[in-house]
Order: structure tokens, then C-alpha cells, then sequence
């Protein structure tokens, strides 16, 4: 549920063309994260995506930069009438990076292992309604729902339900064997994975010959590197401080995105006085998100009104709706009969979006009225009293799932925000397949949520990318953890 992941592109080598140009066709990425192993179908770290989704491992279907889903593996499907049966075309002239065919008994072995009694997939609930994967021949694949989920496109996109071989299998947390662009060919742990291109490559071949990623996790290391050029790109760049003196110097790029971490100031709905809308929406108009920002996040972060990534197609801009307006927040307390304001808590855990977020959002309150008393707390703490206790009455937490306006249909959830009709929406938009209704449902869901001011929307956590100046083809956005080499080359 919380934070970011980091990524780097690096030294690239001159290769000698013909006409004696020189054309650079590799890159040194440093990513803030290593990976703790190379299987990314069997465990919850975003570090391994960020080095092998798309360029090592592939689904059937795959995000794009803007977060929509499109083909991967499978070149088309067909979903039946009752939503509960897919059927998927595979691409042809697939091979595994040891130049063994990719079929449909691969992505059979694949979804199989996904729900295995003994399988370790982090997102396994997203795949529960699969009850059952058939081989109708080599390029076809039917699966079949035990109930109707809209999501199932979005949800094989994930990094969790990359196709892998079952001849493989064995040894893919230290030699992973996909279908990508790229190949894994070593992993000197505590320094760096190196990647080179497949020539076997069933789709366009990139731009990049090799690749390698290395890990720097000391901000103050990471911006000697950048401004050493001893990296080509350091994507989601960890001291955002820096970030002016990189947009001043020619040699660089600086490329700022934006991540699937909605940033919110969670409310218990349940906890007088929060169980009233109107203290809610005093809370939302008593925030100022562009200071809270600039303080905390040296400028770094779109607004957000609701809970919903502002890069993904279906975004409503609903910061309107809760604009900073400390005299609408006295007047929306006093009608609620807080006159004189209240006391709350206000938890906060270590990331500093939360503990400088939350001196900010501290004093906007204060100016209404509203008393927060400040509790810092780690991770552990604020999961066993926030997240599973429900004892606070305010807390800042941003939530790096993609698309998880869902949490909202669970009672239960933290937050306990219970609505019948945006339960029942959910329900509608689980079962519902046509792209253009999702997105009506979608849409509808966030000004639910918005008119009921459930949380306070406070920003959308931000990715910053620091490249030089002549690379090109770099994800700006993080709808997935993914740092995707394939579109990515040196300008001439």
C-alpha cells in the first residue's frame, strides 16, 4: 500500500557504425531498490518488476506508459456473453529467451501456478475468479470465471501473471527465462543486473543492445552519480531537493511523472465527529494541497480531489469541489455544532509526505479550529493501531495500487466508509466488460467519494526522473513499477 519505487538508465559505450559514426546503443539504469530475487510472479517487491517487467517477462496483456491495457502475448481475445469466459490468440513465433516455443501449455502453467495451493504470487486474490485454464490448441487459451470480474484485463497486465516455462521454472529467482525484448545474462548481487537485446524477439526489436541497471540507494550517492554522468537516468530520483540544479545544467533532463500513490489525509468515518460529512468536508476546505507540496514535497505532486490517478484515462479533476476556503470550513463546523472546533489525532508514519505533510496539514487545521495532536509512528505501529486497530481519527498514508478505488466498497477497510450505492457500483463495474461503461462507472465512483469527502485528497505522490539530455523514450508516469526499456533510444 505505501511508497515508491526508483529507477536509473546509465553509462552508455559508443559503438563504431559504418560511415564511422558513433551511435550509443546502451544504457546504465540505477534504480534505488535491488531486487531480492528475479521471480516477480512470487513475491510483493516492486524492485523486481522495475527491472524485468516488459523488458525480461511479458503477460498476455501489458501496460502502456499512460496506463492502459493493451495486447501482450495474446494478439486479441473474446469474452462471452456472461462475462465468465475469455479466449485467448497468441501471438505466433513466440520463443522463451532459450529459444523454446512460447505456447498455450505456458500460459496454462502460468495461471495454474498463480492460484496452486502452495503459490507464493503476492496478488493472488486478484486471479481467485479463475476456475479453470484450457489449452484449445497451441495458439488458443480459454480461461474460464467462477464469477464475472471487469478487471481481468487489467489484472493479467500485472507483473504477478507474466507467462513463464514450466522447463524453467526451477532456477527463475537467480536466471529468469522470458519472452522480452531483452535478456537477463547476469546479476552481481549488491551491484547490478546486465540485460541484453533477444535477437529472438517476436515484436520490434529495441533500440538498446544492453542494458544495465544498478543500485543506488544513498540519495546523496545517487545525485553524485547523476552529475558525474556516471548514469544516463536516474527515474525516481530520491532527493527531489536537487531537481533545480539538474533543470539548470544542459546536460540533463529532468523529467517529473506522476506514480498510482494517491496521498491522502485518511479519516475514520466511524469516529465522532467524522461520522458527520459536514466535519469532513470542513477538514477537506481547512487543507491547503499546493503549500502542503511546496512544503513537504519541494513542489513535487499533482492535486488530487479524489481517489484516483490523475495519468489514467478515466480521471475526474475534482480538486474544485474541496478547495482551500478556511472560512467555508469554520462555517461547515459550526453548522455541524463545533463552533469552537474539536480534538483529534493525527498518526503519522515515517515517509516524509507524512511526518512533513503532516506539520503542515497540523496548523491549516489549527486555523479553523481543529486541534491535531501529532503521533509519529513506524510502520509496524501504524499497521497494528491504524490500518488493523482503526484508533486514530486522522492519518496520511498514499496508497500505490493501481486503480484501488475499490478499498472504498470494504467497510471494514481503515477508513470504515460504509455506502451501500457505491458498493453496489462496484459490484456493477466488477461484472460490467465494456470499456466505455467501465469508465462511466469509474467516473461515477469518484464523485461518490468526492461528494461524500470521504478522505482528504491531498496529491498524487510524484516520480522524478533525471536523464541526459540526448535519451529518449522514457516512461514520464508509473502506472505500473516498471522501468520499460523497449521504446527507449539515444537521439541522433
Amino acid at each position: 500500500m505505501i511508497h515508491l519505487r526508483n529507477l536509473v538508465l546509465g553509462v552508455s559505450t559508443a559503438a563504431l557504425m559504418a560511415g564511422g559514426a558513433l551511435a550509443k546503443d546502451d544504457l546504465t539504469v540505477a534504480i534505488q531498490l535491488e531486487p531480492p530475487h528475479m521471480d516477480p510472479t512470487s513475491a510483493a517487491a516492486g524492485a523486481i518488476d522495475s527491472v524485468l517487467y516488459s523488458n525480461v517477462f511479458e503477460g498476455l496483456t501489458r501496460f502502456m506508459a499512460d496506463g492502459s491495457v493493451v495486447p501482450g502475448l495474446a494478439e486479441s481475445w473474446e469474452i462471452s456473453d456472461d462475462g465468465l469466459t475469455y479466449t485467448f490468440k497468441l501471438r505466433t513465433g513466440v520463443t522463451f529467451h532459450d529459444g523454446t516455443t512460447m505456447d498455450a501449455d505456458d500460459v496454462k502453467f502460468s495461471l495454474d501456478r498463480i492460484n496452486a495451493e502452495d503459490s507464493a504470487n503476492a496478488q493472488k486474490a486478484l486471479y481467485a475468479a479463475i476456475s479453470e485454464v484450457n489449452v484449445i490448441d497451441p495458439g488458443t487459451v480459454e480461461i474460464k470465471l467462477s464469477e464475472q470480474n471487469g478487471n481481468m484485463l487489467f489484472n493479467l497486465a500485472w507483473g504477478d501473471a507474466v507467462i513463464v516455462a514450466p522447463e524453467s521454472i526451477e532456477n527463475i529467482k537467480q536466471t529468469p527465462i522470458g519472452t522480452g525484448a531483452f535478456k537477463f545474462d547476469s546479476w552481481t548481487q549488491g551491484d547490478k543486473v546486465e540485460l541484453s537485446r533477444y535477437d529472438g524477439y517476436w515484436g520490434d526489436a529495441p533500440a538498446l543492445a544492453k542494458a544495465t541497471f544498478k543500485f543506488i540507494s544513498d540519495p546523496t550517492a545517487a545525485f553524485a552519480a547523476v552529475m558525474a554522468e556516471d548514469v544516463d537516468v536516474f527515474a525516481g530520483f530520491p532527493a527531489p531537493e536537487n531537481l533545480p540544479q539538474f533543470e539548470a545544467d544542459p546536460r540533463f533532463q529532468v523529467l517529473v511523472g506522476s506514480t498510482e500513490g494517491e496521498t491522502i489525509l485518511s479519516t475514520n468515518n466511524k469516529q465522532p465527529p467524522f461520522d458527520n460529512v459536514k466535519v469532513r468536508q470542513a477538514v477537506a476546505h481547512a487543507i491547503d494541497r499546493q503549500a502542503i507540496i511546496d512544503g513537504a514535497m519541494f513542489g513535487l505532486g499533482t492535486p488530487i480531489g479524489t481517489h484516483f490517478a490523475p495519468h489514467n484515462p478515466a480521471y475526474v479533476d475534482l480538486t474544485g469541489q474541496s478547495n482551500h476556503d478556511p472560512e467555508k470550513a469554520k462555517a461547515l463546523l459550526a453548522e455541524a455544532g463545533f463552533a469552537d472546533g474539536f480534538e483529534t489525532t493525527l498518526h503519522l508514519p515515517p515517509p516524509s509526505y507524512a511526518r512533513r505533510g503532516g506539520e503542515i496539514i497540523a496548523a491549516q487545521l489549527a486555523e479553523v479550529g481543529i486541534k491535531a495532536e501529532i503521533t509519529n509512528v513506524e510502520w509496524a505501529q501504524w499497521l497494528e493501531t491504524v490500518f488493523k486497530g482503526k484508533n486514530f481519527g486522522l492519518t496520511i498514508v498514499s496508497h500505490t495500487e493501481p486503480m484501488d478505488i475499490g478499498i472504498y466498497a470494504r467497510p471494514e477497510y481503515y477508513f470504515q466508509y460504509d455506502n451501500a450505492d457505491f458498493q453496489a457500483l462496484m459490484d456493477k463495474l466488477n461484472a460490467e466488460t465494456d470499456p466505455d461503461m467501465r469508465t462511466t462507472m469509474m467516473q461515477d465512483a469518484q464523485r461518490i467519494i468526492a461528494d461524500d469527502y470521504v478522505n482528504g485528497y491531498l496529491f498524487q505522490l510524484a516520480t522524478p526522473t533525471v536523464a541526459k539530455a540526448g535519451l529518449q523514450g522514457l516512461w514520464k508516469d508509473a502506472p505500473t513499477q516498471a522501468t520499460d526499456l523497449t521504446g527507449v533510444s539515444w537521439s541522433e
